[in-house]
């Protein structure tokens, strides 16, 4: 039997938002910096570096939406998809880079601590909060559906909490005159965004790996097959993603000595996989007989011997399974 191969259009992703924000960042960016120079403020300095890796990450995102359009080719038959995930990598890096440089400056000026100009650091700081506010809005319909548009998305996030630290840190210098508070606000920045940074990258690493889909289990996916009536055993199950929420599936199902009718058998399995577990890039291989394939640790079946894994009462040799 035909291996059964399914594609489905994924819906395009809005790049408007993205433009929008990307011009809002890289505005204030530039402001940003030059207040923290001005003011002497780490805090500020540290809340320019994330709004740059902020504006990187808009960038990146735009580039990867525009590359990831082009159509698979000879060289590329699954396209360009998996440079979102490149790029959602990258932004991780980056932002793992700028808060350790932040923490190791923070570090150097807790000893001596220079003059902040508080008045101006806290209006600088109130316009960050408004930007990230709009940009956090502008992409929050399209984080739950794309790896690098969340990343962009996480970076804005995190330079959110960062414009507020800062605003409260000025507020504190202001009155207080505590100059160091200054670089324990930085410090707190940087442990922040930290961990989101982690989850990110490895949620990344995952899909360059061909790791399993995060949130979709190997096992429910193959019970799900085995219920399919006419099913006798499942081996050689794969289940990775290309790129956010385009996952793939491929899979040798063996059938019954009964049935008749393998291609409606193609049909249900494709059907069930792509119902319950939203993957609609299948390749199902339908044979009558297990092929050599089955004794691997990719093999399924409900008479599972537990000791060593094997199907009890299989032969294994290959009698030319349909294809």
């Amino acid at each position: 039997m035909g291996a059964g191969h399914s594609h489905a259009p994924q819906p395009g992703q809005n790049e408007r938002p993205l433009w929008i924000a990307l011009i809002l960042t890289t505005a204030f960016l530039i402001a940003e910096i030059i207040g923290g120079i001005l003011t002497n403020s780490l805090a500020l300095i540290s809340d320019a570096a994330h709004m740059f890796t902020d504006t990187a990450a808009l960038a990146i995102s735009l580039a990867a939406i525009r590359i990831g359009k082009r159509p698979a080719d000879s060289a590329r038959t699954f396209g360009y998809y998996r440079f979102e995930i490149l790029a959602a990598a990258f932004n991780a890096i980056l932002l793992f880079l700028v808060a350790i440089y932040i923490l190791y400056e923070a570090y150097e000026r807790l000893g001596t601590p220079p003059d902040i100009e508080s008045g101006t650091m806290l209006v600088v700081a109130a316009f960050g909060l408004m930007v990230n506010l709009i940009s956090m809005r502008l992409l929050s319909s399209g984080k739950d559906s794309s790896l690098n548009v969340k990343g962009a998305y996480l970076e804005v996030w995190s330079d959110m909490l960062g414009s507020i630290g800062v605003i409260i840190g000025a507020l504190v210098i202001r009155y207080t005159g505590w100059g160091w508070v200054d670089s324990l606000i930085a410090v707190g920045i940087g442990l922040w965004v930290l961990p989101r940074t982690w989850t990110l990258l490895k949620e990344s690493m995952n899909v360059l790996l061909e790791g399993v889909p995060e949130g979709l289990g190997i096992d429910q996916v193959r019970d799900a097959i085995l219920r399919v009536p006419g099913v006798v055993s499942v081996h050689d199950l794969h289940v990775w993603a290309i790129t956010s929420g385009k996952s793939s599936l491929t899979v040798h199902v063996v059938h019954q000595a009964d049935i008749t009718d393998p291609q409606a058998l193609l049909v249900a399995v494709r059907s069930i996989v792509a119902t319950e577990f939203d993957i609609h890039h299948s390749t199902v291989q339908i044979e009558a007989t297990p092929c050599e394939q089955e004794a691997d640790e990719h093999s399924f079946g409900p008479a599972m011997d537990a000791d060593n894994g094997e199907h009890a009462g299989h032969a294994h040799e290959h009698e030319g399974a349909t294809r």
